[in-house]
């Protein structure tokens, strides 16, 4: 499967790891499993690992349906890493879907995974679950 997650408790953090050709079904999934799970909390940070997808199997308006999805609380911060242009500016229009629907989420994308730790105030990827 090209999606999968990881809930660190301690670090209020859930990793979000995305590979290959990611499809709807894939995404649905994964929300649904991932805010099903016991150690989910909605108040955690979000990391979306993005570095090893070559392309959204999505539709612009599949893209806004789930950008509006309310899965994480205000106070969380959401940062997603893309190295390829085409998969950065994909994670920019979930950014921007996300902030015209008044989803109030902080959601940021990154080139590069130390910026993104820095944002979401950690030094390291938490090793373990």
């Amino acid at each position: 499967m090209p999606a999968s997650y990881v809930i660190h408790k301690e670090q209020r953090l859930v990793i979000i790891t995305l590979s290959g050709c990611v499809t709807l079904d894939d995404i649905q999934t994964l929300i649904e499993q991932g805010t099903k799970d016991p150690d989910f909390d909605p108040r955690f940070n979000e990391l979306v690992d993005l570095r090893t997808v070559t392309e959204f199997a999505l539709s612009g308006d599949q893209a806004r349906t789930f950008a509006r999805w309310r899965v994480y609380d205000a106070e969380s911060r959401r940062a997603f890493v893309a190295c390829a242009p085409h998969i950065f500016g994909f994670g920019r229009m979930w950014q921007a879907y996300a902030e015209l629907s008044g989803n109030p989420t902080a959601i940021r994308v990154f080139y590069d995974l130390p910026p993104a730790l820095k944002w979401l105030g950690l030094n390291d990827i938490p090793l373990g679950k």
